[in-house]
C-alpha cells in the first residue's frame, strides 16, 4: 500500500463486507456525511443497474466507493496525484476538488484491493463522466448526481429523472446540460466533461 494512504488506515481491516469496510473507513476517519452519501449512492445505482439489466453489484461498489478520497484535504488533492505520479489536469490543479474522483479510483485500488476495470473506470469519472463512457460509468455518474451531497432537492432533478425514462445516457446527458447551460460560472470546465458532452450529444442525436 502507498505510504500516503496508511495514515488512514491504522487499525483498519477488511471484513469481506463492502459497504460495512467503507463505512467504517469513512466514519473512522470523521466523514460520517460522507459515508452516508456513499451508500446512498451505492444503493441508487444498485436500483439504476438492475432498471437497466447491468450488475447491480458492480454499480453498487463503485457508487460506495466513489468518495473515499473525502479524507484527504481539498487543497491537497492534485498534490496527492502528483505524488502517487499521475499527470495532473490543470483544471485539477486550479480547482482540485475535481481531482478526487481520480484519487478514488487509486484508492479503491490500494486500500480496498479493487481490480475490476469497471468499478475503477466508474469511480474514476463519477463527477464529471468521460468520453465514449460505459453503461456502468452512466449509471454510477447519475446515482451520484440524484443523491447528492447537499441539503435539499437538487436543482436538476427533474430533468434527470424524466430522461431515465428514455436511457440513462440520455439522463447523464441531461446532467451535463445542465451544467453546460451554466459554464460561465462554473470555476473550470474539466476537459472529460467537455468529451462526455460532445461524445453523448453525438450518440444521442441531441441538437
Amino acid at each position: 500500500m502507498e505510504e500516503l494512504f496508511k495514515t488512514y488506515t491504522i487499525n483498519f481491516n477488511l471484513s469481506g463486507d463492502l459497504e460495512h469496510d467503507v463505512t467504517t473507513f469513512l466514519t473512522s476517519n470523521k466523514f460520517t456525511n460522507t459515508a452516508r452519501h456513499s451508500c446512498r449512492v451505492g444503493r441508487e445505482a444498485e436500483r439504476l443497474a438492475h432498471s437497466f439489466n447491468y450488475n447491480g453489484d458492480i454499480a453498487k461498489a463503485a457508487g460506495l466507493l466513489h468518495d473515499i478520497s473525502a479524507v484527504f484535504p481539498t487543497h491537497e488533492r492534485a498534490a496527492i496525484l502528483e505524488k502517487l505520479g499521475l499527470v495532473v489536469l490543470k483544471e485539477e490543479k486550479i480547482f482540485p476538488l475535481i481531482a478526487h474522483q481520480r484519487l478514488s479510483r487509486v484508492m479503491a485500488e490500494e486500500i480496498f484491493n479493487i481490480q475490476d476495470e469497471e468499478i475503477l473506470s466508474a469511480i474514476e469519472c463519477h463527477t464529471t463522466l468521460k468520453g465514449n463512457a460505459s453503461k456502468m460509468d452512466q449509471i454510477v455518474f447519475v446515482a451520484d448526481k440524484i443523491e447528492w451531497d447537499q441539503p435539499g432537492e437538487p436543482p436538476y432533478i427533474n430533468r434527470v429523472k424524466s430522461q431515465l425514462e428514455v436511457s440513462i445516457g440520455h439522463a447523464a446527458f441531461a446532467y451535463i446540460n445542465y451544467l453546460w447551460e451554466r459554464k460561465e460560472n462554473l470555476k473550470v470546465i474539466h476537459p472529460w466533461l467537455t468529451e462526455a458532452y460532445e461524445d453523448l450529444k453525438r450518440k444521442l442525436l441531441i441538437r
